[in-house]
């Protein structure tokens, strides 16, 4: 997005210091067993609006009725839909996967997607983001763990903790934090610094109710400072 603004040094060096902290609180963080990149986008999918176990569920139940994603492709749509009803949103989601196997295999003749490794990130990017149901975090999640080319992707966890911390101007959209986020962490810090955040949104900075007595970011938490100023 061309209308994103630079960052200006002071948030840079804010998210430097965020990420060296929650390095220290966590560890270097590591993405669950890689998948390859088909599995990883229709997993991906399967992930929005529901939890990690109902995702797993729902993936697992794909996978064996159907071995093959070519087979998934040209299953009857009620089949698949019965299959990852435990992701939730089943009528939505099953369509959507299925068009977007058909519109691949179209394309490209195979569900190959590692010649996107071959491709200028944001043209890898702007590819995956063509289909229904791909949005920017969940293109992004394939690049970053699955074909190995940077990529920060932002969840609601991201989004929140970015937010409340101070990271991001407070009223920026989702879609602008991706550009915005990336500017302030160094591309090797994309992975690490997306799993740390969402363990943090997780674990401490819930949406309702933060636990701000437990967060190891409180001395540069513009949340939490705000707190302590009001009491």
């Amino acid at each position: 997005m061309n209308n994103v603004p630079q960052p200006e040094k002071n948030f840079v060096d804010k998210t430097q210091t965020v990420y060296r902290l929650l390095l220290d609180f966590y560890g270097l963080p590591e993405w669950r067993n890689p998948l390859p990149a088909m599995d990883e986008l229709i997993s991906t999918i399967l992930s929005q609006n529901t939890n990690d176990v109902n995702r797993d569920v729902a993936f697992t139940r794909l996978k064996e009725r159907f071995p093959t994603w070519e087979g998934v492709r040209d299953a009857p749509q009620a089949a698949v839909q019965d299959a990852i009803r435990p992701a939730g949103l089943a009528n939505q989601k099953g369509p959507r996967m299925q068009a977007i196997l058909r519109q691949i295999t179209e394309e490209r003749g195979s569900l190959d997607l590692n010649f996107l490794k071959d491709e200028a990130r944001e043209d890898a990017h702007a590819w995956l983001s063509r289909f229904n149901g791909v949005g920017p975090k969940t293109a992004a999640i394939v690049l970053q763990f699955s074909l190995g080319i940077p990529a920060l992707p932002v969840d609601t966890h991201v989004y929140r903790v970015t937010g409340r911390v101070g990271l991001r101007p407070q009223k920026m959209s989702v879609e602008k934090a991706h550009v915005w986020l990336e500017q302030v962490f160094t591309p090797d810090q994309y992975g690490p610094g997306h799993l740390n955040i969402i363990r943090l949104g997780r674990e401490i900075c819930h949406a309702r109710k933060p636990e701000c007595e437990r967060c190891p970011l409180q001395a540069v938490c513009d949340y939490f400072q705000n707190l302590e100023a009001s009491d």
